[in-house]
């Protein structure tokens, strides 16, 4: 299986960062997973938060069509009734299979001015082709009661705006994560001047494929690995 992780820096025209994701995503093998990081078609754009929630359904629009042959996962700004969200979509075989919205609003970011929280019993396992997958949103990966909530995940997704001043912090955490759950971790995390980059690929031993240096970066996994680390060392989890 081909896992893929994004480390895009969001500019100020949304559709170019669209146009940018679809290059990317067109460069991967075929039946590939990917995760880019959150917010990447926008970026927070508090003042122009109505035109990001309008653009949202035009990338819905392309990502649909670009999930026939991969499986694509972001978030993006999502407008609800009168409310606005910070929206975690995955998309797969044409369809939208899966969302949540980000629980833990970044109070530093003022994320709680202009996003409304999302309801905490959607952190939770679902399935992608028989794979359990779990997603934490940027902050809510320091919240351990939801490590909990995905324990048995093949794939835990980490999409992030983390900044560069607590890159250790994001790294040490995804690591940790994908031992704690012995899982595979995907962390995708933009590469914007004031963000961490440190997009990575975590087996269930804690081997991390990193490089700050570059825009796409890939690993092929074997999924027998989660039940052998299980096997070799029994902590409960099945």
């Amino acid at each position: 299986m081909n896992l893929i992780t994004l480390q895009t820096k969001p500019s100020t025209n949304f559709q170019d960062n669209l146009n940018h994701l679809e290059t990317l995503i067109l460069q991967t093998p075929k039946e590939s997973f990917i995760l880019a990081p959150e917010l990447c078609l926008t970026g927070y754009a508090y003042g122009r938060i109505i035109e990001a929630g309008k653009f949202t359904k035009t990338a819905i629009e392309k990502l649909t069509e670009l999930s026939k042959e991969r499986t694509i996962s972001l978030t993006m700004t999502n407008k609800e009734c009168e409310d606005y969200f910070n929206t975690f979509y995955i998309f797969h075989k044409g369809k939208i299979i899966h969302k949540q919205s980000k629980i833990k609003l970044f109070t530093l970011n003022d994320e709680n001015k202009y996003f409304e929280s999302g309801r905490e019993e959607d952190i939770k396992l679902f399935e992608v082709d028989g794979l359990k997958i779990g997603v934490l949103i940027c902050f809510e990966l320091r919240f351990l009661d939801y490590w909990q909530k995905l324990k048995g995940a093949d794939i835990i997704l980490i999409p992030a705006m983390w900044g560069a001043k607590r890159k250790d912090n994001y790294e040490t955490l995804s690591r940790a994560l994908a031992v704690a759950n012995q899982c595979f971790v995907i962390a995708s995390d933009s590469s914007d001047e004031s963000c961490a980059k440190s997009s990575s690929i975590i087996t269930p031993f804690g081997d991390m494929t990193i490089d700050d240096s570059q825009e796409l970066i890939s690993k092929t996994i074997d999924l027998k690995e989660i039940k052998l680390m299980r096997k070799y060392l029994d902590v409960g989890i099945k």
